[in-house]
């Protein structure tokens, strides 16, 4: 992923909302038998974890062919995204864009025994459920927890610790505010690449970085004021 640090996400915390908020990953792996190897499955931090650990499972054989446990892998978590038209900037000689926000998670997977993996796989469930009107868990019936025992045998359970990531959160930061503001209006309306959640990333984005100008200048004139009276 090219750097820019204009466009960087260093926070350890932001890149956890991301992977709350976009558990769809897409994990990578480089092995030894059959080159680049890539597979896709719903991912949860492990919330009492001091950084970033990912609970997931992958469906056999898939730890075979990704060799995991015997060597670091990449998971992509992707964000809200989308095509930014140079028609939503001013009248300036432009070029259009895609805005985005990704992370790249690096770590060695630990496989889980039995008992952990069917603990993290109702997790799973239960995490994604709690949202639904009538919650359906794994073990909701003595009959869904003895399929769910059953099935639990053709699956992995992961940990990955992840020991170092590369995220980006690009979201216009290098355009004035009312530019930012007509493409904000643009996603949020009902043309070829309206996008409602990429304009929800791009207002939370700015009014961050808005909120952080209005403070510094705050600071800067207090300091002004109190050296006129010194």
């Amino acid at each position: 992923m090219r750097r820019n640090p204009s466009f960087t996400l260093a926070s350890e915390e932001g890149v956890k909302r991301l992977v709350r908020e976009h558990p769809w990953a897409t994990i990578v792996s480089m092995t030894d038998a059959s080159g680049l190897v890539a597979s896709h499955y719903p991912v949860l931090l492990d919330e009492t974890a001091d950084g970033i650990d990912l609970l997931t499972h992958v469906g056999r054989p898939d730890e075979v062919v990704h060799e995991l446990g015997r060597h670091e892998v990449l998971v992509i978590i992707q964000g809200p995204h989308g095509y930014v038209s140079s028609g939503w900037y001013d009248a300036n000689p432009a070029v259009p864009t895609w805005n985005f926000v990704t992370a790249h998670l690096h770590g060695t997977p630990e496989l889980l025994e039995p008992e952990e993996n069917l603990r993290v796989l109702g997790a799973l469930v239960d995490h994604f459920e709690g949202r639904m009107p009538e919650p359906r868990g794994m073990r909701s019936t003595p009959e869904d927890a003895a399929y769910a025992e059953r099935i639990a045998a053709g699956t992995v359970g992961l940990r990955i610790p992840i020991t170092r990531f590369v995220a980006k959160n690009k979201m216009s930061q290098n355009r004035p505010d009312e530019t930012v503001d007509r493409i904000i209006a643009e996603l949020d309306g009902d043309g070829p690449y309206a996008s409602p959640a990429l304009a929800a990333e791009m207002r939370r984005t700015h009014d961050a970085l808005r909120a952080a100008r209005a403070a510094r200048g705050a600071a800067a004139s207090a300091a002004t004021a109190a050296g006129e009276r010194a």
